[in-house]
């Protein structure tokens, strides 16, 4: 079925000004998301040259973590503590799980075979993917799971007021700026900033950086390689995990296929950012974000995927290193 192009034009008028900010708003919440992910992928390329097709599925267990905390301290829409210590709690928890997460995977599925041709590696990762997915499958079900975020900490959730987290802040061009869209997004930003530096100017980055440019010279001079490597999976998946949170914070709805979906974005955003390059895979994730947003309210919802790949094609065919991957600084 075709997409008329005069339909597109009407659309256009109709949402108008306030409708193209309305979408950039929630392109660049999505976006950061899809960022966070996208950071996971090139950390772990960039030291292993492996793509950790299981990164999407940490993401997804994450958000189950912060789900189980959140329900632990009596769920929404009243918590037994307050809002603010019980949304931290969530984060570092779910951080916390999904970072020791990654780290076992890469001890028990990815360092015995890493001395294997990369195919192996790739098929080991869909193997934790599936692993991961069925798993949370047969743990907590098919159905989806509801933070219910509308109504946290609401002083009136049976008329269905919202709770703090979707107030509005300030407004733009008649659009509403949710205090979750932006704690999302400045929580993004943190996140990436606190791993620029990380990787830019602590010991730790530096060994990093080392063991990605060559792993037999970084142990030769003295650097424990094993280390750096299981350091970059939980750094990784500490991010994936906290984006797992705002996930179910932004749009409440979680279950164990969430993170297929997720993972593919995220690595689309790598890809088109430049793999292995840090200012390209947050670059990429926004740009997969927005592009994903605009599709969604120009051409509809069964076109916004159509519209990613698209992206993903074009960028590989005129730029196969990706938007930055030719001149990003800094490997991780």
């Amino acid at each position: 079925m075709g997409l008329p192009l005069f339909s597109v034009f009407d659309t256009v008028r109709e949402l108008g000004w306030t409708g193209a900010v309305e979408l950039f708003r929630n392109g660049l919440a999505l976006g950061s998301l899809y960022a966070l992910i996208a950071l996971g992928y090139t950390m772990v390329y960039g030291i292993l040259k492996l793509l950790n097709f299981a990164h999407g599925d940490v993401y997804m267990v994450g958000a189950f973590i912060g789900f189980g905390v959140l329900n632990a301290f009596g769920g929404s829409p009243a918590p037994t503590i307050a809002i603010l210590p019980l949304i931290v709690l969530m984060f570092v928890v779910a951080m916390l799980g999904a970072g020791v997460l990654g780290v076992v995977i890469e001890r028990f599925a990815y360092r015995p075979l890493r001395g294997s041709p990369r195919l192996t590696l790739l098929i080991t990762a869909l193997g934790v993917s599936f692993f991961l997915q069925n798993s949370m499958l047969l743990l907590f079900g098919a159905q989806f799971r509801s933070y219910q975020s509308f109504q946290l900490g609401s002083d009136n959730p049976a008329a269905f007021e919202p709770g703090p987290l979707f107030e509005p802040v300030f407004t733009i061009a008649g659009v509403n700026f949710q205090r979750i869209q932006l704690v999302v997004l400045a929580t993004s930003i943190a996140l990436m900033v606190a791993l620029t530096l990380l990787v830019a100017k602590t010991t730790l980055g530096k060994a990093i950086r080392a063991t990605a440019f060559d792993h037999e010279a970084a142990a030769m001079m003295g650097i424990d390689v094993n280390r750096v490597i299981a350091a970059t999976f939980f750094i990784g998946s500490v991010l994936a995990g906290a984006a797992g949170v705002m996930f179910g914070l932004m749009f409440s709805q979680i279950n164990h296929f969430m993170g297929f979906y997720a993972g593919l974005k995220g690595f689309t955003a790598a890809v088109v950012g430049g793999i292995g390059s840090i200012p390209g895979a947050m670059l990429g994730g926004l740009l997969v974000g927005l592009v994903e947003s605009y599709a969604q309210g120009y051409l509809g919802g069964q076109w916004s995927d159509i519209a990613v790949f698209a992206i993903l094609i074009i960028v590989l065919l005129v730029r196969p290193t990706g938007l930055l991957g030719a001149r990003a600084i800094q490997k991780v």
